[in-house]
């Protein structure tokens, strides 16, 4: 009877499940937008409120600019294809089947039109709740000419996840001349220029990443470093402005 006793113990000991590190919430707002697109700027604006509400600790607000609105007669300067095909993904995990502006994507796990505050508040407190799994520690960034490179220290398990290094401009006031905001100043925050994703076999390496033409020798810059899984969730990241 010991010995059945003495058996059971240990093998429930031996396969207790292993306990995740856990760290101080992190809410990840990406926005997807345009500056062709007229039911945008709201979207815009109210990003820009909660990123001058939260501390850059708590919340990352990142806006990325789609280029399917550009046939309409303003090409965004801050449009890519990239982040239009971003979108994408998140539309193929969320089994939409289209795609739309203003989307905000919260942590890479569920949607809601950029513009509705009320779902917005609603998914900050929810989300501020939540604890993190993974987070960053970025070091030794340099500038060389046209290029940022850093060190990263990930605490955390990172099997089957992504290192996501984000560049932003802090924000840019642009007047428009053509197409549906024609003839409107539009202020946009926390505008991503370039972004690189590297997959992950150690908590601590190098990364580098390019500073397209678009940015100024004026522009305030931020980089952002993300812990993405393969569904696409994000686990953890955190922000440092330049």
């Amino acid at each position: 009877m010991q010995k059945i006793l003495l058996t059971i113990i240990i093998s429930s000991f031996l396969f207790q499940p292993e306990k995740k590190e856990t760290f101080k919430p992190l809410v990840v707002l990406e926005l997807f937008t345009s500056q062709g697109c007229s039911s945008c700027p709201p979207a815009d604006d109210l990003l820009n409120e909660v990123k001058t509400k939260y501390s850059d600790s708590e919340v990352v607000a990142l806006s990325y600019h789609v280029d399917y609105w550009n046939y309409i007669g303003w090409k965004d300067p801050f449009s890519k294809k990239m982040f239009s095909d971003k979108q994408r993904k998140y539309g193929h995990k969320f089994n939409s089947s289209s795609i739309y502006t203003p989307q905000v994507v919260v942590n890479g796990k569920e949607h809601f039109v950029g513009s509705n505050r009320g779902i917005m508040n609603t998914k900050l407190n929810d989300y501020l709740k939540k604890t993190s799994t993974n987070t960053v520690v970025l070091s030794n960034l340099k500038k060389d000419n046209n290029t940022i490179s850093l060190d990263y220290k990930i605490e955390g398990t990172v099997s089957k996840k992504a290192l996501r290094i984000v560049l932003v401009i802090n924000e840019r006031i642009t007047s428009i001349k053509r197409g549906e905001n024609r003839n409107r100043v539009l202020k946009n925050a926390n505008i991503v220029v370039n972004e690189v994703s590297l997959n992950l076999d150690s908590v601590n390496g190098e990364a580098s990443i390019i500073i397209p033409d678009i940015v100024t020798q004026s522009d305030d810059l931020s980089i952002v470093a993300l812990i993405q899984t393969e569904n696409l969730d994000i686990t953890g990241g955190s922000q440092l402005r330049l």
